[in-house]
């Protein structure tokens, strides 16, 4: 048999592959991630609301455990405009882009307190 694939070695793809590492590690990416998914997880932690069992998280993939279903919140988040997804039905899961910015974070806190509190 030949070992082969559809997309495997396509000069195209490779080149999109080593310029998205240069832009992780020329941007430091991984680094504002970590910096900013901190200050993102302190802010989710002062909401006052006894619903909310644990905010947990890495960098910014950041998941707020609820002691109830979650999809409803993430629906009215939604109405609020920002995205995010209910996973294991009492998690409401925040993944947002490792390029967002500290007054961005701000205005989505602003909404999530606003639907959580």
């Amino acid at each position: 048999g030949s070992h082969g694939s559809t997309f495997g070695g396509n000069p195209m793809a490779c080149a999109v592959s080593v310029a998205s590492m240069n832009v992780l590690v020329e941007e430091k990416l991984a680094e504002r991630s970590l910096k900013l998914g901190e200050y993102f997880m302190n802010k989710l932690k002062e909401i006052n609301n006894p619903v909310i069992k644990e905010v947990r998280g890495r960098g910014l993939f950041i998941g707020v455990e609820l002691s109830e279903p979650a999809r409803k919140y993430c629906e009215e988040l939604k109405e609020q405009g920002l995205l995010c997804k209910e996973t294991h039905d009492t998690v409401i899961r925040f993944a947002p882009p490792l390029v967002i910015s500290e007054e961005e974070l701000d205005w989505a806190i602003e909404r999530i307190n606003k639907v959580l509190s």
